[in-house]
């Protein structure tokens, strides 16, 4: 293994305490080098080697450096991911990659003339339940597949506190926040839409931003597509159901690997990534003779570490990263269209 990647992460709220610092901590092929603090100093309680910085442009500046986590507000995106490439770093980007199609084409753009790699954080990728989801189209079981529904449903009556989520401006809202994550799955599922509708809701009282969202998407051979995001499910609907011409498959969502980062197991525990009994899916086949047959389908052991070796793999290695530069960008148009 060549030298470690040395990492700074822009922010150590819960994104930067959860899903970036352990994994880059636990994987070999990353040095956990720096953070930005610029209230509380809590970082090097955990990491005690940890550099940390006041601010976003003193970590940049930082010559050790080689790759930047953005994980700060959706708006500063572009703008902070800009600034590491100009100064000669790696860039990894949580969601929303971009607020604009524009933003996104000018940093693929800046990376490629600096010879540097700008790379989407799509953790939901490596969740259990979706996992699970991928290996039964994958496996062909359901025939012909008609119709998907994707879900991901919340309960939060009233608003939050985080001002860049709950006011307008660029990237707030419901659909900023889990679309991203939704239609990475889709496209990983089944490709890219022909064609797409989308419809916004704002219940909670005295929302400013979009707390619902609806797309659907059109595919080839009449395939149909349903995302639906709300903050306003009580009981939470089954993340997946998938029909096809020999099948269904629903599976509820399951987030183990959160659960077990908030209760702080690190991320190479043996038992890090398998879910509880009772998270299991629902595969129902039938035959030629109408024999239904209904079969429960565990989940397997995930992790997002699975995500830093595609990072260190494209970055020391140049492979093709899973989250193509083409999903991003039709992504986002998706998002921003009317």
């Amino acid at each position: 293994m060549q030298k470690p990647i040395k990492t700074g992460i822009l922010s150590f709220g819960m994104s930067g305490k959860l899903f970036h610092a352990p994994f880059v901590a636990a994987h070999p092929g990353f040095d956990l080098y720096a953070v930005v603090e610029r209230s509380e100093k809590t970082a090097q309680l955990r990491f005690p080697e940890l550099k940390s910085y006041d601010s976003v442009d003193e970590l940049i500046a930082d010559p050790e450096i080689e790759l930047v986590i953005i994980n700060t507000p959706n708006y500063t995106h572009f703008e902070f991911a800009q600034k590491a490439l100009r100064a000669g770093k790696h860039v990894l980007v949580e969601k929303p990659f971009t607020v604009t199609v524009e933003e996104a084409e000018l940093l693929f753009q800046e990376a490629k003339e600096h010879n540097l790699h700008i790379l989407p954080y799509q953790n939901r990728r490596y969740d259990s339940d979706f996992l699970a989801a991928k290996e039964i189209v994958d496996s062909k079981k359901l025939g012909q597949i008609v119709e998907a529904h994707i879900r991901y449903d919340r309960y939060r009556y009233t608003i939050g506190p985080k001002v860049f989520k709950e006011t307008p401006m660029p990237g707030s809202g419901l659909l900023y926040d889990l679309g991203p994550h939704l239609l990475d799955m889709v496209f990983a599922l089944f490709g890219e839409p022909l064609s797409w509708t989308k419809t916004l809701g704002y219940y909670r009282p005295g929302t400013q931003v979009d707390d619902y969202a609806y797309l659907h998407l059109k595919y080839p051979e009449n395939l149909q597509v349903f995302i639906t995001m709300s903050m306003l499910v009580v009981e939470q609907q089954p993340a997946f159901v998938i029909n096809g011409t020999k099948g269904s498959y629903f599976k509820h969502r399951s987030d183990i690997q959160e659960t077990q980062l908030l209760k702080n197991m690190n991320p190479d525990d043996p038992l890090y990534g398998i879910e509880l009994p009772g998270k299991e899916g629902i595969l129902s086949t039938i035959d030629a003779g109408g024999q239904i047959t209904k079969t429960s389908i565990p989940p397997g052991k995930a992790s997002y570490l699975n995500l830093f070796e595609a990072v260190y793999q494209t970055i020391r290695a140049n492979k093709p990263y899973p989250v193509q530069q083409e999903q991003i960008i039709r992504q986002i148009t998706i998002l921003e269209s009317k």
